[in-house]
């Protein structure tokens, strides 16, 4: 209801990197400072929700996700996967997300990109806030789960990205290798339309990355996965972390202990605490045991709970959710369970630079937010002060 004003009493609120103990006040899909209710309006809230002690933190952003609950974004009925997957993530705390589209055809991305819209959350589903373009210019020698006659490089520069894509207006984040030529162009135009570029899939040395970052890169698509692994002598874009040319640099990281071992969320989460951002990279298999799978134009097969690449032993995307991967990174690294949640809404927002809006529970901010048990479990998820999945 309009200028309805809730307060939530009872609980405990992430705010400012820390748990609080304190009311939440919300009106209108926005975070209310309780003091100007108090002292200018002199009002009570209109209605009272107990948390009976539970947990209150922003709402999870996933931005890279490519299906999920039998639905593939890059294959099939895109609209019905839109509808499917941004419902049905709302019960694992994901208020917002970027679905992605892996390598795949031209003509593919000319029908595609124009169905995945910037669209509001709500009791219909998570937020879109634009698609994240994996690929198809990567390095063929790590294409991963991308099909090697689909990849592609910018030989013409930034209008082989415009030809490929067709439509860039709902792109929001580029996954790309940033070792061939015309990356220079490349990076600094995606970035002159607020496209965050993430460097990915690739065999860029350090240089390479120091330059793409240079040039306005920001992001790095699964850390350790589809790219050089460390080494003493050219650490390649893992050394991104820890470069003295560049700034902090944000990095995906799937901590399902499948893609990523403990022991390298670890050493990712020591090295470069600010940049940290946990992803699902979930496919169609998400929330399904069994059955025949797809990410973009292969088959998956599943196997001990694992994706592969039909008839391979290459892994092709997680079957977590982003509460699962939250639980398995504190565990791995003996993080605060505040810093955990930060890396599944804070620091996705940062990189996209929608930090104001989402991804806090700061006054003023959107009200997309989830409760939480001290086993954090979920209880419920509310998108613009509205309930939107009730466990």
């Amino acid at each position: 209801m309009s200028g309805q004003l809730i307060q939530f009493v009872n609980c405990k609120i992430l705010r400012d990197h820390k748990f609080i103990l304190d009311d939440f006040w919300v009106r209108d899909g926005k975070i209310v400072d309780p003091e100007k209710v108090f002292f200018d309006e002199k009002i009570k809230a209109d209605k009272q929700v107990d948390c009976h002690g539970n947990l209150i933190v922003p709402g999870f952003i996933d931005l890279q996700i490519n299906g999920g609950f039998g639905y593939d974004f890059s294959t099939g009925d895109t609209k019905k996967a839109l509808d499917v997957v941004s419902k049905g993530i709302l019960a694992h705390g994901v208020t917002s997300f970027c679905p992605t589209v892996v390598t795949s055809p031209i003509e593919v991305y000319h029908k595609i990109l124009p169905l995945i819209r910037k669209k509001k959350g709500g009791k219909h589903g998570a937020a879109i806030l634009g698609c994240h373009c994996e690929g198809p210019f990567i390095n063929v020698a790590k294409n991963g789960a991308h099909p090697p006659e689909c990849i592609l490089e910018y030989t013409d520069g930034f209008k082989s990205i415009e030809e490929t894509y067709g439509d860039i207006e709902n792109i929001n984040i580029c996954t790309l290798a940033p070792e061939f030529n015309n990356s220079e162009e490349v990076i600094k135009e995606l970035k002159k339309k607020n496209i965050v570029v993430s460097l990915g899939h690739s065999k860029a040395n350090l240089k390479d990355g120091e330059e793409a970052v240079k040039n306005g890169a920001t992001l790095i698509t699964h850390l350790f996965n589809a790219m050089l692994p460390f080494h003493h002598r050219d650490p390649g874009l893992v050394g991104l972390l820890a470069s003295d040319k560049c700034d902090t640099i944000y990095f995906g990281i799937i901590a399902d202990n499948i893609h990523t071992h403990p022991a390298a969320q670890r050493i990712a989460y020591r090295v470069c605490p600010k940049g940290l951002i946990l992803v699902t990279d979930a496919i169609s298999a998400l929330g399904l045991n069994e059955g025949s799978h797809s990410i973009g134009q292969l088959k998956i097969e599943i196997r001990n709970k694992m994706a592969f690449i039909a008839g391979t032993n290459t892994l092709c995307g997680s079957m977590a959710c982003l509460l699962e991967c939250v639980r398995l990174f504190v565990e791995a690294t003996g993080c605060t369970r505040e810093y955990a949640f930060e890396a599944a809404s804070l620091h996705p927002a940062k990189v996209l630079g929608i930090e104001n809006q989402k991804g806090t529970l700061n006054f003023d901010s959107e009200a997309d937010f989830v409760i939480l048990d001290s086993d954090l479990n979920l209880v419920s998820t509310w998108i613009a002060g509205e309930c939107v999945y009730e466990n």
